[in-house]
């Protein structure tokens, strides 16, 4: 009869936790092992209400050759992007980030952040699609996403955060950002 009752349990345990990671499309992608070599968002948003997460104190080089920090862009709502070149949806969101950092131009700046890609790689990017904007090259490192990482990890490639003037994290998107979604977030820190 104990023995009837630990394999009950067993076989329920296995199919209660096989139904929690089954809905799970990141757990799924990460293990599929599809060798596309990142997991891709599937344009999740969440926004974070009062109080929101942060602020984050980060740093890193740029593709630039220069330096940027959190600390050089307080009093300044921000859109920080996490990227790198041979990511597809990636290449899919550059000009919609271009066209809504020409529309929010002097009102909330964007920094991209390149998590694979040399200086010149990301260079060669940022040419091609017209980025305006600077990004750092977080590749060796990995400061600025370790900096986020237990606050509002992004977790996936690409990853799309709006943060408050404040240096709060207002919202975040996991994947490709759609276009009214990420102009209505952006709209809102700028409008605080």
């Amino acid at each position: 009869m104990k023995k009837l009752v630990a394999v009950l349990a067993l076989v329920v345990s296995a199919s209660l936790l096989s139904g929690c990671t089954s809905n799970d499309g990141l757990a799924n992608q990460f293990r599929s092992g599809d060798n596309k070599n990142y997991i891709a968002g599937d344009g999740t948003v969440t926004e974070f209400k009062s109080p929101r997460p942060g602020p984050v104190d980060w740093s890193g080089p740029t593709d630039m050759g220069g330096q940027l920090s959190s600390a050089n862009l307080t009093g300044v709502p921000l859109v920080i992007n996490f990227w790198y070149a041979g990511c597809a949806p990636c290449r899919a969101e550059a000009s919609l980030l271009v066209k809504l950092s020409k529309e929010f131009n002097g009102k909330a700046q964007f920094v991209g952040v390149n998590v694979r890609d040399s200086a010149d790689t990301a260079n060669a990017f940022e040419r091609n699609f017209k980025i305006g904007y600077p990004s750092i090259v977080d590749n060796s490192s990995g400061s600025v996403v370790l900096a986020f990482t237990g606050i509002v990890t992004p977790q996936a490639v690409p990853t799309t955060l709006v943060v408050d003037k404040t240096g709060r994290v207002e919202a975040r998107i996991l994947g490709r950002a759609d276009e009214s979604t990420l102009r209505s977030l952006i709209q809102t820190v700028v409008t605080e």
